[in-house]
């Protein structure tokens, strides 16, 4: 019988208060409310594209502004996947995408090495979309893979809309993860020659 890929985490803070629930065997479905429409959008996004039901609640110090909010989410997201890939045997490993979105073309490459590390190379325009600094973009890229111990680069290649940037980038994280935390049939132990991840 396949063992379920489910985590739940439930982190509590001075600044922040969440319950997250994530299943990487999930159809896309998402309850997700954070308290910035458009982290929630994003969020969104990543599920859906990446296949993962994700339950996020967030009661955050947003009287302050985004900060704590976001990079406690990407934290406990983080932890999430970490939890629910397990001992990482049989799991592809890698992951690619290359996503369009309108004017703006994304690259997101993963590897779920155990190893974080985070580069990026893009650039806004735009201070804010919705209640979101641009910056806590790429914070929480930097964070999520810091708790995951995944090594990610993101690449913004072109574009002109920040909206369609941060879609694109989002997207492609979903997606490239997607195949990482793919079961491959032909492998019972993880995609490392050390026999460890």
């Amino acid at each position: 019988m396949k063992q379920k890929r489910v985590a739940k985490i439930e982190r509590i803070t001075n600044e922040t208060k969440i319950k997250l629930e994530l299943n990487l065997d999930g159809s896309g479905k998402t309850e997700i409310k954070t308290g910035i429409g458009f982290l929630d959008h994003m969020l969104n996004l990543w599920a859906f594209h990446g296949l993962f039901d994700l339950k996020i609640k967030c009661s955050g110090d947003l009287e302050i502004d985004a900060h704590h909010t976001t990079e406690d989410i990407a934290i406990v997201l983080g932890s999430a996947l970490a939890k629910a890939v397990g001992e990482k045997k049989g799991i592809s490993r890698y992951g690619h995408a290359y996503v369009p979105m309108d004017e703006a073309l994304i690259r997101a490459a993963l590897d779920l090495s155990g190893r974080s590390e985070f580069v990026f190379s893009g650039e806004f325009s735009q201070q804010t979309i919705g209640q979101l600094d641009t910056q806590m973009i790429t914070h929480f890229f930097r964070s999520l893979a810091m708790s995951s111990g995944m090594t990610l680069h993101m690449v913004i290649l072109y574009g002109i809309n920040d909206h369609h940037k941060c879609e694109g980038l989002f997207k492609a994280l979903g997606r490239a993860l997607r195949v990482a935390v793919e079961l491959d049939p032909r492998r019972t132990e993880v995609v490392s020659t050390k026999g460890t991840l």
